[in-house]
């Protein structure tokens, strides 16, 4: 696919969507970085990386703090030399079964923090260092939930549909800067964010978590499909594809 020798910060890289699309990236020689909260897990993503052949590195991020974010960015430059891709999958999802009256203020103002805050302290930053090069791709997880409805949660639907949003405006912004921005909307992927949320519902309906939650993974899209997808946008063959993703 031509990506050999790419960088990649790949956020919310741990597991996920995020973990599935750094190991794909880094099978198609993108150098990347696992940035994640959860320090111990993106490290062992990264050791998944390594024993296969790829090169990867590990780095702390709260996608919500913005010294965090520049950080991040400014470690990716200072190892690599320069950030061709941003894969932007750290989110979290709350709130879930709560009626808008239900639902905490706090939760609300937590989930968009994460969700959305994050997205565009990420997209600012790496952004900027895009713009200096005149190229990159941005890709940024948002959720058919948030565009087409159908979540669980208030605050998390809500977070998702800013997400894919903010997509839509940066695209124009920096594509005349040599840089390609999508808003990637998957379906019900079964990562370990939505199996909780399937068990919290199960619970919600009186109903047997565990048993719903083993159901779903079997049941549910497999995040190395949108893994897939992901690497093919980040790619110079997709240089004809303009707009939003939605995956199953």
């Amino acid at each position: 696919m031509g990506l050999h020798g790419k960088v990649a910060i790949v956020t919310g890289g741990a597991r996920g969507i995020g973990g599935a699309a750094a190991i794909e990236l880094a099978r198609e020689g993108v150098r990347v970085v696992v940035a994640d909260l959860r320090a111990s897990d993106a490290v062992r993503t990264v050791a998944e990386i390594t024993r296969a052949g790829g090169e990867a590195v590990s780095v702390p991020v709260d996608v919500t703090d913005e010294s965090s974010v520049a950080a991040m960015v400014a470690s990716a430059i200072e190892r690599w030399g320069s950030i061709d891709i941003l894969v932007h999958a750290a989110g979290i999802l709350k709130g879930a079964a709560l009626t808008v009256d239900e639902l905490p203020t706090d939760v609300f103002d937590e989930v968009i923090s994460v969700n959305l805050r994050g997205a565009f302290l990420c997209s600012k930053h790496v952004a900027a260092h895009m713009r200096s090069r005149q190229s990159g791709v941005m890709l940024l997880i948002a959720s058919g939930a948030g565009v087409r409805g159908g979540s669980s949660s208030v605050a998390y639907g809500s977070s998702k549909g800013g997400v894919h949003g903010l997509s839509l405006v940066l695209a124009p912004q920096l594509e005349p800067h040599g840089i390609r921005v999508h808003g990637i909307c998957p379906g019900s992927i079964a990562t370990e964010l939505k199996l909780d949320n399937v068990a919290d519902m199960a619970r919600s309906r009186g109903e047997d978590p565990v048993a719903a939650r083993r159901q779903a993974a079997v049941e549910l899209g497999d995040p190395a499909g949108v893994a897939h997808v992901l690497t093919f946008l980040a790619s110079d063959a997709a240089d004809y594809v303009r707009g939003s993703i939605f995956t199953r």
